[in-house]
């Protein structure tokens, strides 16, 4: 039993390094159990302090300083460090060390996937690698040689510029990279194996050419196709956006199998999850190539935000995931429809974000203080971070913000840097002093924004009166006011705007800055109470509180000219219905409101799919989770399923016209396609909403039809909750179709695990293709019953908080960032009924009581905090 608590790293002890090492060549002969790793570094001191590197795991063979070998009476190793007691104030040290990277299951470090050898030191991966001052204000150039042998290694891959290369005698080659850009050690980078590759170029806005290349596993070179369409987008769209174009003459992408992430940005190797570089028409879904799409623009978006410009501690982690996801929307919202792309961030902002905002797991954007970095990587960081960025575009403008980053890149480039850094470029371009703004980055919470309106019909003056609230949250119980910019229109109630002094076109930003505010429009003669539009576009990262009847929702959702309030209203009218049939269970569904969103999803069928696909998704369980406590899981998911009937008894001639038009053919990835596909998923759902005797004939029938794997994964979710042969005969013909594609059986571990019992997951979890060692087959078990299926990992039995906790133990000292990101689960267990939150406390102590990792600890010790 660990009774300890982690130790905490904390923001005001940060202390620049006191030493800077401008060049370091690192030697590697690869072997898959002893690799040799030999280092030389030039260091200089700066400032006052001790010579400590960082260093875990690794056999140390020999060090020498200046050419001279050290005896060990010279220096002090521990677990952890490598410490030289004097120093000269500039010198030459050299160290050769032995590491194991057939036995690093945690994956962190240098470790074999598939056979090859592969890298991962964001954040504190290096150290397993060799001696070194572990952190990102640490910059250096990097020179690298590996050697290995030829026949089981063929190809040599490292960050930069490829150098030299030829044989090394014995059966084994040799090749040389080097970085000319100083980069931290988090994004040192190195693959070698057997591959195969797609290859392109690309000429930048400046006339450089570079070599373009996805490498992938034997026979999949096909299927990097869309990958390498993507990256060259992505550079085309940051020149165009941002005026930043790539450095090198040589990009390459390496696909791995066994990853804890979905990709990392190394500077000129970026590595990725397999899972989100290989699609073809047949094996992927349309979810499949727009995420493939983002996360290739996003890591290479970090080229310049993140690597080019770094951040000078961990603390600073928002600086370069929060910009770099907003960087990664625009691009998506570009290239496919803004408004549904917007409507999806959001969703994803508040099942995730939101949800970790309200439980024990919540966390200022930069935070003060951590227990384990790997836990930091979470939705307030990268989410949250950008929607912070979006909405201090709502609030300087546009033109203001380009010009800021435009000082940001030219200022901070080659450096390590700060938040305040990144706003002082803002202060710039403004003239604005954003020091309120930046309360948003330290104190963590959901802001509540309650709206009130009194209407005086013989002044024509509408006055808004706005008040904000953020509510505690752990070891922050005091809230500060933040700015808050809101998009705000008004609406005339016949599809356009009425006219206000002031505003332009009926439109402007309303920011409140204090605890409350108070705006009076005024209105031209004779006109009629205007509709208030507020947070259009979602301009800002909060919940909005508002006394409206379900009458006056429906009327603000007929008027609004805002697709994503046009979306919100329904999903705030859907979710106060399935509250009232939670305490009303005999009650049925309110008919005028399900005629209402009936109408809007058939208004919208034809010219928008996507967007009336999304018409048709009720909130979530996980979503209405933060509006009542305590939750009953299993109560509000049979609410929700009533709803949900009668909306699929509504549009049931809608979804059989729908559904008996052909699929597109041949597929495209296209957004057109993409939405006509997305509302066929949507209808194909709402046919087994239905639960009729012959819907799983009817699903059965479309899966056999299904001519793209959008519509087959569509059918067999549908299919999973509704017992009986069909069913049975569909998950396993899909199996048998697919157990040779890892990827698509990933897919079909994750949507019974998803739609099933704790009983199918622990079926599953001892399934012959489960792979405790492949992060991406434990998640789509143990993560997609968790954090999809609330209903029943929350089950009053426990026995879904118990399966979900036998997982993390047994993987917990394979791979502790992959445990403790499991743990996240239980982040709203004290929000639970008391029988599910009994269950859940308990299997949360057992595990304190075990001999967990620091990663897992931490966790565990803040959820029960």
């Amino acid at each position: 039993m660990r009774t300890d608590t982690p130790v905490l790293t904390k923001l005001d002890n940060y202390t620049p390094y006191p030493f800077e090492i401008d060049q370091v060549h690192l030697d590697f002969s690869l072997e898959p159990t002893a690799t040799r790793v030999r280092a030389k570094m030039q260091v200089r001191r700066v400032s006052d302090g001790a010579f400590v590197l960082d260093g875990q795991k690794l056999k140390l063979n020999s060090i020498k300083l200046d050419g001279t070998p050290l005896a060990e009476s010279d220096y002090v190793v521990t677990d952890d460090t490598l410490t030289i007691t004097k120093v000269p104030s500039k010198f030459v040290l050299e160290t050769d060390v032995t590491i194991d990277p057939s036995s690093n299951t945690a994956l962190s470090g240098l470790y074999i996937s598939g056979g090859r050898f592969c890298s991962q030191c964001e954040a504190t991966g290096f150290r397993n690698i060799t001696y070194w001052p572990d952190r990102p204000d640490v910059m250096s150039r990097f020179h690298v040689r590996m050697d290995a042998d030829k026949a089981a290694y063929p190809i040599l891959l490292s960050n930069g510029t490829p150098g030299d290369t030829g044989d090394a005698g014995n059966g084994r080659h040799f090749a040389e990279w080097d970085d000319p850009h100083p980069k931290p050690s988090y994004l040192f980078a190195l693959c070698a194996g057997d591959y195969d590759v797609w290859r392109d170029d690309f000429t930048t806005m400046n006339g450089d050419h570079v070599d373009l290349g996805v490498y992938v596993d034997k026979g999949q070179a096909e299927r990097a196709k869309w990958a390498m369409e993507s990256l060259k987008a992505s550079m085309k769209w940051d020149e165009k956006r941002f005026g930043r174009c790539y450095d090198l003459g040589v990009f390459n992408i390496v696909a791995v199998r066994d990853f804890n992430f979905g990709a990392m940005e190394n500077k000129g190797l970026n590595i990725f999850n397999s899972a989100y570089v290989l699609a073809d028409p047949d094996s992927a879904t349309d979810a499949d190539f727009e995420a493939i799409e983002s996360i290739v623009g996003h890591e290479y978006f970090h080229n310049w935000t993140g690597n080019r410009i770094t951040c000078r501690d961990w603390f600073q982690l928002c600086l370069k995931e929060g910009l770099t996801v907003f960087r990664d929307q625009e691009f998506s919202s570009d290239l496919r429809s803004r408004p549904v792309q917007r409507i999806k961030d959001v969703m994803r902002l508040r099942s995730r974000q939101f949800a970790e905002d309200g439980g024990p797991l919540a966390h200022p954007v930069r935070p003060d203080t951590y227990g384990s970095i790997d836990n930091l990587y979470t939705a307030t960081v990268y989410e949250k971070g950008s929607e912070l960025i979006r909405a201090l575009t709502v609030l300087i403008g546009d033109e203001a913000f380009n010009k800021g980053m435009q000082i940001y890149f030219d200022e901070f480039d080659g450096t390590a840097s700060t938040i305040e850094d990144f706003y002082s470029c803002f202060e710039k371009s403004s003239g604005r002093d954003l020091s309120q703004y930046r309360r948003w980055y330290s104190q963590a919470g959901t802001p509540e924004v309650t709206v009130k309106e009194d209407w005086d019909e013989a002044a024509k003056t509408l006055t808004i009166s706005l008040s904000q609230k953020t509510p505690p949250t752990p070891r922050q119980s005091e809230k500060k006011p933040v700015p808050i910019p809101l998009r705000t229109a008004l609406l005339d109630g016949k599809g356009g705007h009425a006219d206000a002094e002031g505003w332009t076109d009926g439109e402007t930003v309303l920011v409140l800055d204090s605890e409350h505010k108070t705006f009076k429009v005024k209105l031209a003669e004779g006109a009629d109470r205007p509709l208030l539009s507020i947070n259009r576009q979602f301009s800002a990262p909060v919940r909005v509180r508002r006394d409206l009847s379900t009458e006056a929702l429906l009327e603000l959702a007929a008027a609004e000219t805002d697709p994503f309030n046009t979306w919100d209203s329904f999903q705030t009218l859907a979710r106060t219905e399935i509250f009232r049939l939670l305490d009303e269970p005999q009650s049925p569904p309110d008919s005028e409101l399900v005629e209402a969103l009936a109408d809007a999803v058939r208004h919208y069928r034809s010219d928008d799919p996507a967007f009336a696909a999304l018409l048709t998704a009720l909130p979530d369980i996980g979503e209405l989770f933060q509006h009542r406590e305590p939750v009953d899981p299993a109560g509000l998911d049979d609410a929700r399923k009533r709803l949900r009937k009668a909306l699929a008894e509504n549009l049931k001639n809608d979804a059989e016209a729908v559904l008996s038009e052909p699929s597109p053919t041949p597929f495209k990835p296209s957004p057109e396609q993409a939405g006509t596909r997305a509302l066929r998923s949507a209808m194909i759902g709402l046919t087994g909403a239905l639960a009729t005797s012959d819907a799983a004939d009817r699903l059965k029938a479309l899966y056999e039809a299904a001519p793209n794997m959008t519509e087959s994964l569509a059918c067999l979710r549908t299919l999973v909750p509704l017992p009986g042969a069909q069913r049975d005969a569909v998950i396993n013909d899909f199996y048998e179709k697919w157990k040779d594609n890892a990827l698509v059986i990933d897919k079909w571990f994750a949507v019974q695990a998803g739609q099933g019992t704790a009983d199918d997951a622990k079926r599953l979890s001892e399934h012959p293709d489960y792979d405790l060692s492949n992060p991406n087959r434990v998640r789509s078990v143990a993560a997609a019953f968790a954090m999809t299926n609330l209903a029943a990992f929350h089950a009053r039995d426990g026995k879904g908080h118990r399966v979900v906790g036998e997982i993390i133990s047994k993987i917990d000292n394979r791979n502790p960032a992959l445990a403790a990101r499991l743990l996240t689960s239980f982040e709203q267990w004290s929000k639970l009924e008391p029988t599910a939150k009994a269950s859940a406390k308990k299997v949360l102590e057992d595990l304190r009581d075990q001999d967990l990792s620091k990663n897992a600890q931490d966790i565990v010790a803040r959820a029960l905090e």
